[in-house]
């Protein structure tokens, strides 16, 4: 029903900037929310920000200053701006979405695959 594919993950230094992008497709009636999550080696998946389709921002304390969030609702595309990164940042990065297929009343989380990020010199 709602499909989410990210791009943009790769191998970057301390210190470096990287891009992801994830665009959501199918058969999508609205959507409420769109996020980005990451998931260390050996830790729990932990949320990084959101950007609610009113045009809110909220991120987690330590990216807070380095990342940046921004979606376009139109495209039903997200992108995180990653910028001075360092090795605590080495993780798969997933996107999330709260939406609502065309034709249904509820709303309802959907992920995307995974994306990796390798901060390493």
């Amino acid at each position: 029903q709602v499909q989410l594919v990210e791009s943009g993950g790769g191998l970057v230094q301390p210190g470096g900037s990287l891009r992801l992008s994830c665009a959501a497709s199918g058969t999508i009636g609205s959507i409420n929310v769109m996020a980005w999550y990451r998931q260390a080696p050996g830790k729990p998946r932990e949320w990084i920000a959101s950007f609610t389709r009113s045009g809110g921002t909220s991120y987690l304390g330590s990216v807070k200053g380095r990342f940046t969030i921004s979606a376009d609702y139109i495209k039903n595309t997200v992108y995180l701006q990653m910028n001075s990164v360092n090795p605590e940042d080495t993780a798969v990065y997933y996107c999330n979405c709260y939406a609502r297929p065309l034709g249904l009343d509820n709303y309802a989380n959907y992920w995307g695959q995974g994306t990796q990020v390798t901060v390493s010199s």
